[in-house]
């Protein structure tokens, strides 16, 4: 099938000029990328999600606040966000945990919205997300939940040269309303026509982000919006592990909203067909990593039960098991030098010798529970040593 323009929407505005809402695509070029993320989605639902659901969502929770709070400038580091996530509202200190703490609670909002019988985008959400998103964030002219609307005298410009140029988005208030009720309507029009959400939530996030609807939180925002409309249509988890995605191809990213812009203003042919297929590849590779993901964990599950048994029946003991536990626990591998130096590791034998200690691991390893690399790193035995 090759490129649909019957899906166009022109919406004529008091002082940006027409903008036009466009599918934009060539789906012959798309069509193979559509059925390996179909295929790759399939597979992902097969597997035993359930029984590491919780784990799972927490660590794409993390990723993805990373990711998307990284790519507007977010200083936190992975484990810094991670902890800012467990923070109370009362205990945040700090913009970037702020920041943090409100993606939490607009992950929260969509996620509950996209699991609603019926449920269809429309304004009020997305004022809630922003409202969310940019709760108690300062800025001199961003109100959570308002649009912009420019003063004279303050021009709002987006891009820059190194990412394929700077954009300058409606300004006036009323046509950026006049727009955004244009995109809940077009949007619509696709979902009743067919479209498939994996060509319709890029489009969304593509033409909110040029009408720029907010004075701030503009790239939260849309990222939310577009996860949120895969998750309405059964997808779980990639959807907000895509921010990671974006933020690891960041310079491919920001240059092909102007890419896309650029082309659709020489009248070309598919001009938005490069931008979905850039977040059909990001899917593909999230679901891909989220699949090998599930697999670790499982296997992770099947260790700590095993190594569980041994020391139930009293094959491993407790000293041993205690140290099984806290290499799996590090999440890394743990060079034998810092685990003799660690406190928790010198208290298991402070009345004991040095051949007890030998002859504890030497055991450990012949089980295969702990696997000892050339360069004196222990790893899990249910992981694969990488030297």
């Amino acid at each position: 099938m090759t490129e649909d323009n019957s899906f166009q929407m022109r919406v004529e505005t008091d002082r940006f000029g027409p903008f036009i809402f466009q599918v934009g695509v060539d789906m012959a070029t798309l069509e193979s990328l559509l059925l390996r993320v179909n295929d790759a989605h399939k597979r992902f639902k097969t597997s035993p999600l359930s029984q590491v659901a919780s784990r799972l969502e927490k660590e794409v929770v993390v990723s993805s606040i990373f990711g998307t709070n990284s790519i507007e400038g977010g200083t936190l580091s992975m484990e810094e966000t991670e902890d800012a996530l467990d923070l109370t509202s009362t205990q945040v200190q700090g913009i970037e945990q702020r920041r943090a703490i409100n993606l939490k609670n607009a992950y929260e909002l969509a996620q509950k919205s996209a699991t609603e019988p019926d449920w269809q985008l429309n304004v009020a959400f997305v004022q809630q997300i922003h409202a969310a998103v940019t709760d108690q964030l300062p800025h001199e002219y961003n109100r959570p939940g308002l649009f912009r609307d420019n003063p004279k005298e303050v021009i709002t410009r987006v891009g820059n040269q190194e990412h394929g140029g700077i954009y300058k988005p409606p300004q006036y208030g009323k046509d950026v309303e006049r727009l955004f009720d244009a995109l809940i309507a077009w949007h619509q029009q696709l979902v009743e026509q067919g479209v498939p959400v994996l060509i319709r939530a890029p489009l969304v996030h593509l033409y909110y982000e040029l009408i720029h609807p907010f004075w701030d939180g503009n790239g939260r925002v849309g990222r939310v919006l577009e996860a949120t409309l895969l998750q309405a249509e059964g997808y779980k988890y990639a959807p907000f592990a895509q921010a990671r995605y974006y933020l690891e191809h960041i310079h491919a990213y920001f240059t092909l909203f102007n890419t896309s812009r650029k082309q659709a203003e020489k009248k070309a042919e598919a001009t938005n067909t490069d931008f979905v297929a850039f977040f059909l590849e990001g899917m593909l590779a999230s679901i891909n990593t989220l699949h090998d993901r599930v697999n670790t964990l499982i296997a992770l599950i099947l260790f700590e039960n095993e190594v569980k048994r041994l020391h139930d029946e009293k094959e491993i003991n407790a000293r041993q098991y205690a140290i099984v536990s806290q290499i799996m626990t590090a999440g890394k591998p743990v060079s034998l030098a810092d685990l003799r130096k660690a406190p928790w590791y010198q208290a298991l034998y402070v009345k004991l010798t040095d051949k007890t200690k030998q002859r504890d691991l030497k055991k450990l390893r012949e089980l295969g529970i702990v696997i000892q690399a050339d360069a004196n790193q222990l790893w899990p035995g249910c992981l694969q040593v990488s030297e």
